[in-house]
Parts: C-alpha cells; structure tokens; sequence
C-alpha cells in the first residue's frame, strides 16, 4: 500500500476525521443553509462542500500520495486517475435529501480502496449519533452517542423470513419484483449508507439497490459490511468491485452471512 501508516492507524484517523466533518456538517443543520443544483439535478448544500473540502485536506495529510475520489469534486470535473493504485472513495454528505428533509438519515462516508476492494471505512450519523467503522476483515465496530466501540458482526437470515432494509428516496420498481420473490418478515426504509451498516450490525439482512449508484455511495459501507462478515455482489452474483469506468455501480444486492 502506498502508505506509511498501518490499517489499524488509519482506520483510527479516518474515524476521528468522520466524527469532526459531522461537527462541521451538523452547524449547519442547525441554521437555514443554501439548497442548490448540480448538473445531473441532484441537490447540493453549504454542508457537502465545506464537509468535503475538510476531509480531503485531512486526508491529504495523512496519506498524501493517495489520491481522493469524492463526490462534489467530481460534480465539479476533477477526476483522478487512480489506475490500480489504492485510492479514497468520499462521500462528504450521503443522503442530501434526508438532509434537507431534516429526518437525520444522513452520514459522511469514507472508505479505502485497495485491489478494487473497500479495505477500510467509517460511516458517521451525526444527527441519531451512530458510528459504525471497519479496520480490515472480521474488525466492525460500531459506536453510539459517543459511547464505547463494540464489534459488530452480520448475521444469517432466520428461517422464518428476511429482515429487508430499503432506499427512503431512489427505490426501484425492480427491486419491488426482486423482493416479492423472497420469504421476506418486514422491510424498513432508510437513508444514506446506513442501510450497510445495519446489514453489518445484524439489525438486517440484506439491502438490494438496483438503480444508479457511485461508489463514493457505498465504498464505506461495503467496507464494514464486509469486515463484519457479509457481501456486497452484482444481481449476477459477482462482487461489487471499485474503480470501475466513471466510478458507476451497477446494480447490487448487500447480504449478511450466508
């Protein structure tokens, strides 16, 4: 890796850099920010840019010769060249709509790529005060209202039905069809990569999305979610790799244990 800091130190400085934008994010939820529109019409505030702006610095400084692929700065045609080399996935403000609409589903993602595969992440909720991050395969942890990290482990489905967690704001016909063919016990909407982090604390089963996403959407909640033993896999059953062209997903579905 093209780092001199080990997994563990990383993983420890990504958390503390989440915990400090959702400071500088959650400011500005408390007043009445500016609502504007990108290009492709998705919504932008005053909190994605500043968040963002914070967290590529700090990032730049921890591990500057990786490069840092986050979501406003592509918006704005600044696109790295990655190549094979290990790379930061941002998503400063994840679920802007849940921010705006003040439902508190929204979380700052930051996730590692390593090999086309999220190693490390950390998704912060600093609205419901949720934290959940990852330090390499079988270390997932989550934190809540600043208490203790526990480990956090996904579980196999009970017999009786799975436990489905949705999109609040981009469900998709498709997936309704994909659902009806599953022993399904009750289905919960929710924003944001948060939808990861519950698969991965075994409060859920599995997340299936089939619309259009970006990998800053899901790097960081792929990277605890495999870290605490589930999968992240293509509807054809391969699994949702990185660096793809215009870093695109296809549609996946996000499982706990098999």
């Amino acid at each position: 890796m093209n780092s001199d800091l080990p997994h563990s130190a990383l993983a420890a400085a990504i958390r503390d850099i989440a915990l400090a934008a959702g400071e500088k994010i959650t400011a500005f939820y408390r007043t009445q920010f500016e609502v504007r529109s990108k290009a492709d019409r998705s919504p932008v505030t005053e909190a994605d840019e500043a968040a963002e702006q914070f967290i590529a610095a700090e990032l730049g400084k921890l591990s500057p010769r990786l490069p840092v692929v986050a979501e406003e700065s592509v918006a704005m045609g600044n696109i790295p060249e990655v190549g094979t080399k290990p790379f930061w996935l941002v998503d400063p403000l994840d679920g802007t709509k849940e921010f705006i609409s003040r439902n508190g589903e929204f979380t700052v993602n930051i996730g590692l790529v390593e090999d086309g595969k999220p190693t490390l992440g950390v998704v912060y909720a600093p609205a419901v005060g949720r934290l959940f991050w990852s330090a390499g395969a079988g270390r997932a942890f989550a934190e809540r209202d600043g208490g203790a990290a526990t480990p956090i482990s996904a579980r196999r489905p009970a017999a009786d039905g799975v436990v489905v967690v949705a999109s609040r704001s981009h469900r998709d016909p498709e997936e309704d069809s994909y659902l009806a063919t599953l022993r399904v016990k009750s289905l919960t909407s929710a924003g944001s990569s948060l939808k990861f982090c519950l698969v991965a604390a075994g409060e859920a089963d599995l997340y299936p999305r089939f619309g259009t996403t970006n990998e800053w959407d899901t790097a960081a909640g792929h990277a605890v979610l495999a870290a605490a033993g589930g999968t992240v896999v293509t509807r054809d059953g391969a699994v949702l790799g990185y660096a793809k062209p215009r870093f695109k997903n296809p549609g996946f579905i996000a499982k706990g244990r098999a």
